[in-house]
């Protein structure tokens, strides 16, 4: 079956048969994960420091979810939005409650959350704001990324992501993000809401000037705009506070979620926002067929149980602030700058001298894994349940690896 490539090499010799090549993986086959670490075909164990973006905060196969999973699947798994369960409501109040926000629209993925956010603040834009319909405009940053629908690459500023793929919806305007003043000076008489992530992931971890959110906040409350933040991925401990946005003491009016919120096990998502906001939707003019089905519900709980219980929030808090300092105290010729929040880390790397994804490569064969974003930067994302001494052993491997990459081919 293996065609003699062994089991790895005939795992990817089929995956490149049969899968869309929308992806370029590294050249490793993981087969089991538990925790902070993976395992490949051939038994050989790596340091996940990048938890599938954030969608594995509270590690890989963690007991609680598990069980809240199994439990649930064995009672009742998916059934339509057509009927109540007793599920649905338990797991939205605590998002909710969380979030400081009165209510949530469930979905599956993180770009569902985005666009069910997209629909509210433009109804919300016509109907309270009387903006004329058709008509309503959001403001983006530049170096977005909120998921890879055509409405939302439509507003990306990477071509890639939109070569080939228009038309695009119309409404949307970019301006450089960490940038407030050029939001307001964007502001117009259609515009509804302001939408933007409060640290850029894929953009390679970028953070913006501090105050910048709260500026924005004082902005939309001055134009009478609404402020919706993506914390699809900086969400839910991530950054070191629940959310990105209680850094700077702000609320928005809407927060897209989604990743963490599965638990590692299973798609789930939300748009949770302030009353007015969500309750533009009205029986039949939104849905999802599993958004809300009671076991991604009992999932989410528990995942959120989990985090809250297990003082994952302090911990990233804790640990990030270590690791930023070590990393900031590399001594490599690569290295050209460090950047993040929590355990979410960009190290950005000088293509002049080597490729992120040669760092990654080199990582792989040390047992680590993470993975590059726009060539440039390497992403360091652990799971929260991550102890030091084994956040210090992922930390000791890049400083190896950037070592040997810099000392030329026959080092590494």
């Amino acid at each position: 079956m293996d065609g003699g490539f062994g089991a790895a090499g005939g795992a990817m010799a089929i995956e490149a048969r049969w899968c869309a090549r929308n992806y370029r993986p590294l050249p490793v086959v993981i087969s089991r994960a538990k925790g902070v670490w993976l395992w490949d075909s051939d038994g050989r164990r790596y340091l996940d420091m990048m938890s599938a973006y954030s969608a594995v905060n509270v590690g890989h196969g963690h007991p609680r979810v598990l069980d809240a999973l199994q439990q649930q699947a064995g009672r009742v798994a998916v059934v339509s939005r057509a009927f109540h369960t007793d599920r649905l409501g338990p797991f939205l109040a605590r998002l909710c409650a969380l979030a400081g926000l009165d209510a949530a629209c469930p979905m599956n993925t993180g770009a569902e959350a985005v666009e069910t956010a997209i629909k509210a603040a433009r109804r919300w834009g016509h109907r309270v704001k009387g903006i004329p319909d058709g008509h309503a405009e959001i403001i983006v940053a530049e170096g977005n990324f909120h998921g890879r629908t055509t409405t939302i690459v439509g507003f990306s500023s990477e071509a890639d992501y939109r070569d080939g793929f228009g038309p695009f919806a119309p409404g949307f305007r970019a301006v450089p993000f960490g940038d407030a003043a050029a939001v307001e000076a964007a502001i117009g008489p259609h515009t509804a809401a302001v939408l933007v992530e409060p640290i850029q992931g894929e953009a390679g971890i970028v953070v913006p000037p501090g105050g910048y959110l709260r500026r924005l906040r004082e902005i939309c409350d001055r134009h009478g705009v609404l402020l919706i933040l993506d914390e699809v991925q900086s969400g839910l401990g991530r950054t070191g506070a629940w959310f990105a946005f209680e850094h700077e003491g702000i609320r928005p009016d809407g927060l897209c979620l989604g990743k963490a919120l599965g638990g590692g096990v299973m798609p789930v998502s939300a748009f949770v926002a302030r009353r007015g906001l969500i309750d533009m939707f009205e029986p039949g003019n939104h849905g999802s067929t599993f958004g809300g089905n009671p076991l991604a519900a009992a999932v989410g709980e528990a995942a959120l149980a989990v985090i809250e219980e297990e003082g994952l929030v302090a911990r990233s808090a804790e640990l990030g602030a270590h690791l930023m300092e070590r990393l900031r105290r590399i001594d490599s010729p690569l290295v050209r700058e460090v950047r993040g929040r929590g355990l979410w880390v960009g190290v950005e790397i000088d293509p002049a001298r080597v490729s992120a994804r040669a760092v990654c490569e080199e990582l792989m064969r040390r047992g680590v894994l993470s993975k590059e974003t726009h060539e440039t930067v390497i992403r360091l994302a652990p799971p929260l349940v991550i102890d030091r001494e084994t956040l210090d052993h992922g930390i000791d491997r890049l400083e190896e690896a950037l070592a040997a990459l810099a000392a030329g081919p026959a080092a590494a």
